[in-house]
């Protein structure tokens, strides 16, 4: 799952229509993420540079970013030395996994001076570099000081140098001779291996491919036949033109779950059905469509980590008191026997004196009156010791009693907690964080709501729409207070509400309007409340319906929780695709 050489290049292509226009915004949504706003004859455009270890690369995206409210440090460099810049050109060596974007920009002098941008997608050494017209290096994402690395520091004031190249053969000038001769440099590698340690900017999964279009057996490069290695020759030549011709076939494989697993500039047949495969029509629009839930999930993540710790900790601390009153509970049900106990040595007070350390009875609770032998407190009179068991009876019963109603509190909260944690899972921006951190502090769990860098006060947004292919209105919440607010309150008596059974999710509402709704509309929402639910990922998931009137909220429960009848239950699959159709979109 990385972005190869050959495939940055296809990028280059891409993205080449950006030339000759210029800077209009700069933001840093996350601390290795820019995003740079052009402004063109044909409009606006967003380039998005990443260089995290697990998603580095460089496209053009559609992708509705939100951004902090106070921007970095780094992101305000890039503004000062960037706003209104000119991208002049977009350059790459062969196919080494950097792009040099040139950009003419105006200093605080008014002169034109020329400024570089260094985009190194090299895994977890990815890095953005800004470099001066002399090839100085201005700042970087990611600064490397001697005591990171030794080979190659990336510090300000230092002469920028280009990562060691190792020589290998470009897949567009290849030749049978040549690919043989650096076949035979590695020859007890694994083929798909020796392919790319031979042939510059390729990916795994690409050089997989052409082992497999070789042999479907795994075998090394020594033992490659003359016919197998000129069918890899003419496996590879056929690639390289399909790539100069503009005939890619941009390739997503997905499992059947639908986890994003990894892409190519190539079709791609070596996982057979185990792999799905989505086609996309660019190279931009393949890195967009791979990488977008997945950067929007890891931002939130990066942004909320406080968050997620404390409710991790406080899931954590509740389960273990709750763990421990069961235990103490299980200890109170033998307090039968201490009232028993007590009775007994009422019973038999005659027969007992005050310094005895036991007292042998009749049982006449159970059949046959068999002996029972009871433990006496020496110190203590008959009376008092009979007195003593029937206050350890008392005890346990009354523990018995609160034990069982803070067993059921925990549990509650546990659910509660839960629901906050999926609601978090969901955040799609910094709002969204705000007003789970609201709740909580209303809640009681947090001290302080502690808002976003910036943030001052939280605007309550709207209900995620729908619409579905009915026309009816379907609305999801995005946390507990709206899922409380969307059902009470904005919702009439006979709308349909909808929530996964038993598990955490968003309340959703089908607006009837009155009338009745058609069982398409239905089973859309249940898809929806199963996608906005902890059971995304499964294939069949229960959904309970019913009409708004048989849901009610019980008084002192926490948010989100309510109770319901007269429902029934739609077993459905979570569909990212048949979701996003039908959500209206903003604007």
């Amino acid at each position: 799952m990385a972005l190869d050489g050959v495939f940055l290049g296809l990028v280059r292509q891409e993205i080449s229509f950006l030339i000759g226009g210029r800077v209009d915004k700069i933001h840093q949504p996350s601390r290795e993420e820019i995003l740079i706003t052009f402004r063109t004859r044909d409009g606006s455009y967003k380039l998005l540079i990443n260089t995290s270890a697990g998603g580095a690369r460089v496209h053009v995206t559609r992708a509705d970013i939100d951004n902090p409210r106070v921007p970095p440090m780094f992101c305000m460099l890039m503004r000062k030395l960037l706003s209104s810049g000119k991208l002049i050109s977009i350059r790459q060596d062969g196919q080494e996994r950097i792009l040099m974007l040139d950009f003419d920009s105006s200093n605080e002098m008014g002169d034109i001076v020329r400024i570089t941008l260094a985009v190194e997608i090299m895994g977890r050494h990815s890095n953005l570099i800004i470099l001066d017209g002399e090839g100085k290096i201005i700042d970087a994402v990611k600064r490397v000081g001697q005591d990171m690395s030794s080979v190659r520091p990336v510090l300000p004031g230092m002469l920028y140098e280009a990562p060691p190249k190792e020589p290998r053969l470009s897949l567009f000038t290849l030749t049978s001779r040549d690919l043989k001769s650096a076949l035979a440099l590695c020859p007890r590698a694994e083929l798909s291996k020796a392919i790319l340690k031979s042939i510059e900017g390729l990916s795994p999964v690409f050089a997989r491919e052409c082992a497999l279009e070789v042999s479907q057996d795994s075998i090394t490069a020594d033992s490659l036949t003359d016919e197998q290695a000129e069918r890899l020759f003419i496996f590879l030549d056929r690639q390289a033109g399909l790539i100069e011709k503009g005939k890619n076939t941009f390739t997503v494989l997905k499992t059947p779950d639908g986890l994003l697993k990894d892409f190519c500039f190539a079709d791609i047949n070596q996982y057979g059905s185990l792999m799905e495969k989505v086609t996309l029509p660019s190279a931009c629009e393949t890195l967009d469509y791979f990488y977008t839930e997945r950067d929007i999930t890891a931002r939130m993540k990066q942004r909320a980590n406080d968050l997620y710790k404390f409710l991790i900790n406080t899931k954590e601390r509740i389960t273990r008191r709750t763990t421990n009153q069961k235990q103490e509970l299980l200890e109170c049900a033998d307090r039968e026997s201490l009232k028993i106990q007590g009775d007994l040595l009422m019973a038999n007070l005659y027969n007992i004196k005050k310094g005895d350390t036991a007292a042998i009875v009749d049982n006449y609770y159970e059949e046959g009156s068999p002996k029972l032998t009871i433990k006496l407190d020496a110190r203590l009179t008959p009376s008092q010791n009979a007195q003593r068991y029937y206050n350890e009876y008392r005890k346990a019963d009354t523990a018995e009693k609160q034990l069982t109603r803070l067993i059921s509190q925990g549990e509650q909260e546990l659910v509660y907690i839960d629901s906050v944690f999926d609601s978090l899972t969901r955040a799609r921006n910094e709002t969204d964080i705000d007003e789970l951190r609201v709740e909580l502090h209303e809640q009681g769990y947090l001290k302080s709501a502690r808002l976003s860098k910036g943030s001052k006060n939280v605007k309550t947004q709207p209900p995620i729409r729908f619409l579905s292919s009915d026309g009816f209105e379907i609305r999801v919440g995005r946390n507990n207070k709206q899922n409380d607010k969307l059902t009470c309150k904005d919702s009439e008596k006979l709308d349909i509400w909808l929530h996964v059974k038993e598990i955490t999710g968003s309340h959703v509402i089908i607006s009837s309007h009155g009338g009745e709704v058609p069982e398409q509309t239905i089973t859309e929402a249940a898809i929806i409340a199963a996608y906005y639910s902890s059971a995304k990922s499964s294939s069949q998931v229960p959904v309970d319906y019913t009409l708004v009137k048989f849901v009610k909220k019980p008084n002192g429960a926490k948010p989100g929780m309510v109770i319901f009848t007269n429902n029934k239950t739609l077993f459905v699959t979570p569909n990212e695709g048949i979701v996003e159709k039908l959500k209206v979109k903003k604007g």
